[in-house]
């Protein structure tokens, strides 16, 4: 046998998996298509989120805590600031699932948040223009974890204890057979005792029952020169995201490169990962452009980039963390439907343990792949 455990991709979630993985003692090798800090996939763009309140389920709150604790001992073995607290606004009308959502899981899990109204909001953060009536969640743990120096941290610790890494390296394939799993590459094989697949958009070309029930949504993050630059620093601008009445849009504070805003929802559908190119363009910057001048005026000034990633999305919206039906020395990770980087860190140790011993103590239920043959949740409890 080459290694204990193949990792497949080494985006947000393999490199998390390869590093707690190497940690433990495993031989283990890490295979990427591209090359480090690609911008082909859904793990780069300078920041992503991570807050506490879910609105998408409060299920996610307890993962979400050990993604905080994960990321803070990131930091305390390299020395370097993955995560940046500047509080999250999560605002929408009455009854609009961003608002409810996050109130609720804010509520049940006894999380340090206010309401805040139209008026308070005005007083706190007058760059804003809401309409009446529309209400906010203010959480201060929220913030924004930078992905692509996470993932650089990761994979740096991973070969410090003696992983193997490869780019530039195709998986076409995984085999299994009695004494191990066979993974073809475009350079040749190699055999390992299990395999995290942790693909990305690729995930169903490797796992084919799993790829009717994925689509891939292209999507376009902005930067911009704010107008009053002042009213964008992370001293005085919170991660936020908008619910309103005819996108959902989220921002963070100019870190370095601009003020940077997307919107949530999707700007086009892709056949194929393959079909992904950076080509934003003038109708992306529209669109965005119109959210800022509707709430954020303060931030529409001219704009400096564009950048394309993709969602690799289940119906539900939920992640798919599993053992393969057919095979438990494969592991399923992700995809995580555009809101799972926040815990790649703590998504890794999942997989880490998955991989090694077939079981978790994280609650993983709400993720199986079962379920989306709508056969249910099993209990993947270790």
């Amino acid at each position: 046998m080459d290694f204990d455990v193949a990792v497949i991709g080494l985006g947000a979630m393999g490199s998390a998996a390869l590093c707690h993985l190497a940690r433990r003692g495993l031989r283990v090798v890490g295979l990427e298509r591209f090359q480090e800090g690609h911008d082909k996939g859904s793990s780069h763009g300078e920041s992503r989120a991570i807050r506490l309140g879910y609105f998408e389920h409060p299920s996610y709150v307890p993962l979400a805590r050990q993604a905080y604790q994960n990321w803070a001992e990131l930091e305390r073995l390299t020395g370097e600031t993955v995560l940046t607290k500047t509080g999250v606004l999560e605002i929408g009308k009455p009854g609009s699932v961003i608002f409810e959502g996050s109130l609720e899981a804010s509520r049940l899990h006894g999380l340090e948040h206010e309401v805040l109204d139209t008026a308070e909001m005005r007083r706190r953060h007058p760059q804003f223009s809401l309409p009446e009536g529309y209400m906010t969640v203010w959480q201060p743990d929220g913030g924004f974890v930078r992905p692509e120096l996470a993932n650089r941290l990761h994979l740096e610790l991973a070969r410090g204890q003696g992983a193997q890494v490869r780019y530039q390296t195709q998986v076409l394939a995984i085999e299994p057979s009695g004494d191990g799993i066979r993974v073809r590459t475009a350079s040749g094989e190699l055999r390992a005792g299990r395999v995290v697949v942790a693909a990305g958009g690729w995930i169903g070309d490797l796992l084919p029952d799993l790829k009717p029930h994925l689509t891939l949504a292209r999507q376009v993050l902005c930067w911009f020169s704010a107008r009053e630059p002042e009213a964008v620093t992370p001293g005085k601008l919170p991660v936020f995201i908008i619910d309103g009445e005819d996108d959902i849009a989220y921002g963070f504070p100019d870190i370095g490169a601009g003020f940077k805003c997307a919107s949530h929802l999707a700007s086009g559908a892709l056949g194929h990962a393959d079909d992904a190119v950076q080509d934003a363009g003038p109708a992306d910057e529209a669109r965005i452009r119109d959210f800022l001048d509707a709430y954020l005026p303060a931030a529409a000034g001219p704009l400096r980039a564009m950048k394309t990633c993709f969602y690799t999305k289940t119906q539900d919206e939920d992640f798919v963390i599993d053992l393969h039906p057919d095979d438990d020395r494969i592991v399923i990770a992700s995809p995580c439907s555009g809101h799972g980087y926040k815990f790649a860190s703590v998504i890794g140790e999942v997989l880490a343990d998955l991989a090694q011993s077939g079981g978790t103590v994280h609650d993983i239920s709400r993720f199986t792949m079962a379920r989306l043959n709508g056969e249910g949740s099993s209990d993947m409890d270790g």
